[in-house]
């Protein structure tokens, strides 16, 4: 497309409601496996899901977005956690999907999980960036946030980015815009590569396993078939033009400098400055609780 505005975008989709949807997971969500493992409690929140040996479990939005912010609490697994792991992600389907990742790796009691991002375009990824966190993810919930705009992705942890995948389709860099995504979460195993590449496996002692959400929060462009409904001027999409401000600017290269421990190699013809960074970083586990003092 020769536009990157919103407006050229949007008039390409078969049908962009734009608005503000909020818990509950019932009227939002269906759970899709794990045999009464996933749970929707309260009338409606929070929604639990649970791992045992015999199974994880999972579950994905009614609604299709193109574009949106979207925000979703979660309180994940305590204690040692090892082997397993949290997803939480937009995705469509088919071989040539678009997918933005949040993946939460466990780790032995004591030690930081490991924050996975990715996104996906095309049906292509490899653009992975790691995270410790300067939180502690399972004594509380805490907010993880993704805005997806047609200018870029920003991945948010309590409101502070950590991320920014921007839109590089003029250097000839696939970008996700095309594709409507739901949204998916799960509880499974994954030890043969989660924790320390495999080396550490889940001990099935401290099952059932279990991971918490609540106030999930989409404002958001729902995709269904008709015609096109969009108003840009509208406070409400002030998301759809959003950018890092100087301050969150500030915040992003703080984690990155202190809390960032790998992003994704590329070879060196590939001109995708979104898919690879400018080190790699083995860091030693950070201090929880320790905040960004400006």
């Amino acid at each position: 497309m020769a536009s990157l505005s919103c407006i050229p975008l949007l008039l390409f989709v078969s049908l962009l409601t734009c608005s503000l949807v909020a818990c509950n997971f019932n009227q939002h969500f269906d759970i899709t496996w794990g045999d009464g493992r996933a749970k929707i409690l309260n009338n409606g929140e929070p929604l639990t899901l649970s791992l045992d040996k015999a199974s994880g479990s999972g579950f994905q939005s009614k609604n299709e977005y193109l574009f949106g912010k979207i925000d979703m609490q979660l309180k994940l697994v305590p204690g040692n956690s090892s082997g397993t792991v949290t997803a939480y992600y937009l995705s469509s389907q088919g071989p040539t999907h678009d997918e933005i990742d949040f993946e939460f790796l466990g780790n032995l009691s004591g030690d930081p999980y490991i924050l996975h991002t990715n996104v996906f375009s095309q049906g292509k990824g490899n653009r992975e960036q790691q995270f410790y966190v300067w939180l502690d993810p399972t004594a509380d919930f805490h907010t993880y946030s993704i805005l997806w705009n047609p200018q870029r992705i920003i991945f948010s942890v309590d409101g502070t980015p950590i991320r920014e995948f921007k839109n590089s389709e003029p250097i000839g860099v696939s970008y996700p815009k095309d594709q409507p995504m739901r949204i998916y979460s799960s509880l499974w195993n994954a030890d043969d590569w989660a924790t320390r590449g495999g080396l550490v496996k889940t001990d099935w002692t401290h099952a059932p396993f279990t991971a918490s959400y609540r106030n999930f929060n989409a404002n958001a462009c729902v995709w269904s078939s008709g015609a096109s409904s969009f108003s840009s001027s509208s406070n409400d999409n002030a998301w759809l033009q959003e950018e890092l401000d100087s301050t969150s600017q500030e915040s992003l290269q703080w984690v990155q400098k202190n809390y960032m421990i790998y992003c994704a190699a590329v070879p060196k013809h590939v001109k995708d400055r979104n898919m690879a960074c400018t080190k790699r970083l083995p860091l030693t586990a950070p201090r929880l609780n320790q905040r960004h003092d400006g």
